[in-house]
């Protein structure tokens, strides 16, 4: 609803003019309505102020000042602001179940982040991403490449743990993938690592298998992205962590370029 001095201003001049400059004013006032809700002041909304808009003849109010600070392109959110935002998350039905949000954690300027499909019991239990028996798995395949979980970033696709630890569902990929390109758009690494099939599938948009997938490096946001098998995939094909580490050989070479 429009504020009451706008209401009084378009009422007081309504009566004086012909209908299609009232519905030129109608607009005038959704117009100002809208520059108020997101801090834009330097206009007149009383009925005076309308009457002379009315009289010039002219439209929507232009270029009015603007007291609200500007957002820089240059200067991206932050974790904590892409964590603040997403709050006690109720944006689809995963939150009906879980215990916690399972956010992502890690260095915020990571050159490497990690990116599974969802939590897991533990997960969800503690709130922390890759904790259980796959995430000692991962832990190891970190440190094999000379890192630690400290200087990399851990996240999910979604952030709440699917029932029965099941695949996450198209709309509930949805609601959480935002968030996930708001994180990485914050971290800015030099590469992300797919864990798994629903992972790399969501990044990369296909139905290939992660069989073909990986290997390769491919782009998600304008990152490199190597798509390699689930640290639980590995726990149930311990021949399969061969492809892994030449996966990881990969990355790790990748990460030895010197940063552009």
């Amino acid at each position: 609803m429009a504020p009451k001095p706008l209401r009084q201003g378009i009422d007081a001049v309504a009566s004086t003019v012909t209908p299609p400059l009232v519905d030129l004013l109608r607009e005038i006032r959704r117009s100002l309505v809208y520059l108020k809700s997101i801090g834009c002041t330097g206009f007149d909304c009383s009925a005076e102020g309308v009457a002379m808009v009315a009289q010039l003849g002219v439209g929507p109010v232009a270029k009015p000042a603007v007291t609200a600070a500007p957002v820089s392109a240059t200067s991206p959110e932050t974790l904590d602001q892409v964590r603040a935002d997403l709050g006690e998350c109720t944006r689809c039905p995963l939150c009906q179940g879980r215990t916690h949000i399972v956010f992502g954690e890690g260095d915020p300027k990571a050159r490497l982040v990690f990116v599974g499909e969802g939590p897991g019991f533990e997960e969800d239990q503690s709130g922390h991403p890759f904790v259980g028996a796959a995430g000692q798995l991962l832990t190891k395949i970190i440190a094999a490449m000379q890192l630690s979980r400290e200087t990399v970033y851990i996240a999910n696709i979604v952030k709440c743990r699917p029932p029965g630890n099941r695949n996450p569902q198209p709309d509930e990929i949805r609601a959480c993938m935002p968030f996930l390109r708001r994180q990485l758009a914050a971290i800015r690494p030099q590469v992300i690592c797919a864990l798994g099939k629903v992972a790399a599938q969501t990044l990369l948009d296909t139905q290939t298998s992660i069989s073909r997938l990986r290997g390769d490096f491919h782009a998600f946001m304008d990152i490199p992205l190597m798509p390699t098998f689930h640290p639980a995939f590995l726990l149930r094909n311990p021949e399969r962590k061969r492809e892994v580490w030449q996966d990881v050989q990969k990355i790790m070479k990748r990460l030895s370029r010197p940063s552009t």
